[in-house]
């Protein structure tokens, strides 16, 4: 469990060291960095791995922070000369166009789901390039972070500005790279804006429809198809509108290595998104119907835990609210997660924002259209699940936000 953090700040000290957050531990590595770039504090991490056969940062972390400087200006990181402490002084968030080569011991969704958080922020439109692994397990794809993630920051956009800001939003795929070796490449386009919206989500609503998609890297292109039908035979019982595709890609735009990989998302009728995905790893690919099935299971999995916000993108939709302006800002959602609740204490510590967590008992249960719960022969699994379907625990989060106002020249 990540320790809790603890601010450090000497009585007699300048106002910098005052300022400076202290963190501890290798967890949450990468939010702490952008809490302190958004609260323009000073943060020094400490104990990064120390009792480890290989104590300090991984080369993944190292990365991180050379892609952080590439897209700001006047950062300075220091690093302890065991690895174990490092000192981000923040700088500006510049934008502009950035190319990166990503670590391959990583996906590519382990920098792009930060980046997503700070590009609004930013002087200037960020057009950012990524190279390396598109889908790994552990991180999030860049599939999840195209249909699900972007859609998430869409609610904090300013309403009026929404259909000029649609069309430079947008995360292109332009070869697809599996473990080991790589080989994919992704285009991120964000627009800068001067404050983000307050967000009033309170209503998960029922799951309508249900999408997806297989992608297969150096494979043959059969092994997206039997990851749809292995998906399809589970869902297809619980919802009729259930639509999956493959996406193959061939040749230069394949990556290096062979591998595939399945997204699943569900949509309610209030616009909640539910995500789930699963890919293949480069040492035990295994078979795609496994895949596909531990991918739909996790997709009912989330389904069942309701809320307006999957519980992968908790941390990120808690930050988005409390750089929100000073309003009230609300979201329905399910029970935190460990990342939740300590980005919760982080944001206490760098923006001393606290967030109000109630019961919602009067939330719209997520329950999915044409669930058969009515089947004597069902087994016990799928009943349980519609029970869990039928009386989620839900919780309202609200909080004031602090009204970030990012370094966009207003004029």
């Amino acid at each position: 469990m990540a320790p809790t953090a603890s601010s450090s700040s000497a009585p007699n000290a300048g106002d910098s060291k005052s300022r400076l957050l202290r963190f501890t531990g290798h967890r949450n590595f990468r939010q702490r960095l952008i809490l302190s770039l958004v609260s323009q504090r000073p943060v020094r991490i400490d104990s990064i791995r120390p009792d480890s056969s290989s104590p300090g940062i991984r080369d993944f972390e190292a990365n991180f922070l050379r892609l952080l400087e590439k897209v700001t200006n006047g950062s300075h990181v220091e690093i302890s000369y065991t690895g174990t402490s490092i000192l981000l002084k923040p700088g500006v968030i510049a934008g502009g166009k950035v190319v990166h080569d990503c670590s391959l011991t990583r996906g590519i969704g382990y920098w792009l789901e930060w980046m997503v958080v700070l590009a609004p922020f930013a002087k200037k439109e960020l057009h950012l390039t990524l190279r390396g692994v598109t889908n790994m397990d552990g991180d999030l794809g860049v599939d999840t972070i195209r249909t699900v993630t972007l859609p998430h920051l869409t609610l904090f956009l300013p309403l009026d500005s929404l259909s000029t800001l649609a069309s430079s939003l947008e995360l292109r795929i332009a070869k697809r790279g599996s473990a080991p070796l790589g080989g994919g490449e992704v285009h991120f386009r964000c627009p800068v804006v001067k404050h983000l919206s307050t967000v009033n989500f309170v209503a998960p609503g029922r799951v309508k429809k249900i999408r997806g998609i297989a992608t297969s890297t150096r494979v043959s292109p059969q092994m997206a198809n039997r990851l749809i039908d292995a998906a399809r035979a589970v869902l297809g019982r619980y919802i009729p509108d259930l639509y999956l595709f493959a996406d193959v890609y061939r040749g230069e735009d394949s990556g290096k290595s062979p591998g595939f990989a399945i997204t699943l998302l569900a949509t309610s009728t209030t616009g909640a998104i539910h995500s789930a995905e699963a890919a293949s790893k480069a040492t035990d690919p295994g078979l795609p119907e496994d895949l596909a099935q531990s991918a739909a299971r996790m997709l009912l999995e989330e389904i069942a835990s309701s809320g307006c916000v999957d519980r992968s993108h908790q941390p990120l939709v808690l930050l988005l609210m409390a750089l929100s302006p000073q309003d009230v800002a609300k979201c329905t959602m399910a029970s935190p997660t460990a990342n939740a609740v300590q980005m919760m204490r982080d944001l206490k510590e760098a923006l001393g924002v606290s967030f109000k967590i109630t019961p919602a008992s009067d939330a719209t249960t997520a329950l999915v259209d044409g669930a058969e719960d009515d089947d004597a022969e069902e087994e016990d699994e799928q009943k349980k699940m519609l029970q869990k379907l039928a009386n989620p625990e839900l919780f309202a989060y609200s909080c004031v936000g602090v009204n970030f106002g990012g370094f966009k020249k207003v004029g």
